[in-house]
């Protein structure tokens, strides 16, 4: 786990099937075969250290669905975050390290105490976890949501001079690709309020329908039900 709270950039390379972390990496501790580093939001495990960083594999999965391939490529900077001990404070947000997504700059603009970033999501879909003042991780950053448009297909950021200064999103410009978690605690809500094997948004569902051996069928969520669930 991590906390979006990023420690210190580095350079990302290209590395037979995975990539390799270069730069001043002091910020991180001592590193040891198998540490999980964010790697730009993406968590992975040290595989073998070199004099200058570290090296990792990254599957196809993380291949196909970050930006981690396109960065190796130029040699792009990348955010580093170690991970988390229990006993840290946890300055922003839980933040697992599986990226759900990316989403493209669609706009920056230079405000007199931040910079705003508006954001596209892709795949759409991930938009309903979204809402004004929700946490996100983009590129590894915990951000809040400013504000968002009503299906949460964009939304928009308001980054202080620190985090824009400590971080990556420094060197962004519009048209490019942001890896993007959802905050963990939206997902499984939504895991545990919809019936497993339905496909898209479902209908909001309480966790005590349906008779023994059934699947839960769908409820309406009143303050009623609420009161009735503890609430």
């Amino acid at each position: 786990m991590f906390t979006g709270l990023v420690r210190t950039m580095a350079r990302l390379q290209r590395w037979r099937s995975g990539v390799r972390v270069r730069g001043d990496l002091q910020a991180l501790g001592p590193l040891e075969l198998g540490d999980s580093i964010a790697v730009d939001g993406v968590c992975l495990t040290v595989s073998s250290l070199v004099g200058d960083g570290f090296q990792a594999d990254v599957s196809e999965e993380t291949l196909a669905r970050t930006s981690l391939a396109a960065k190796a490529d130029e040699g792009g900077w990348v955010n580093l975050e170690p991970a988390l001990r229990l006993s840290d404070r946890l300055g922003g947000h839980l933040v697992s390290g599986h990226v759900d997504g990316q989403g493209k700059i669609l706009g920056i603009q230079r405000q007199p105490a931040s910079w705003q970033l508006e954001v596209g999501c892709d795949p759409h879909h991930h938009g309903r976890y979204l809402c004004e003042k929700a946490s996100i991780a983009l590129d590894g950053v915990s951000l809040t949501l400013a504000g968002c448009d009503q299906d949460g297909r964009r939304f928009w950021i308001a980054v202080i001079p620190h985090t824009w200064i400590a971080t990556t999103l420094q060197y962004r410009q519009v048209g490019d690709r942001l890896n993007l978690e959802i905050d963990l605690l939206a997902k499984y809500t939504e895991r545990l309020l919809y019936p497993r094997g339905q496909g898209g948004p479902p209908p909001f569902l309480g966790p005590n329908q349906g008779s023994e051996g059934e699947a839960p069928g769908p409820i309406s969520i009143s303050a009623a039900w609420l009161r009735s669930q503890g609430w």
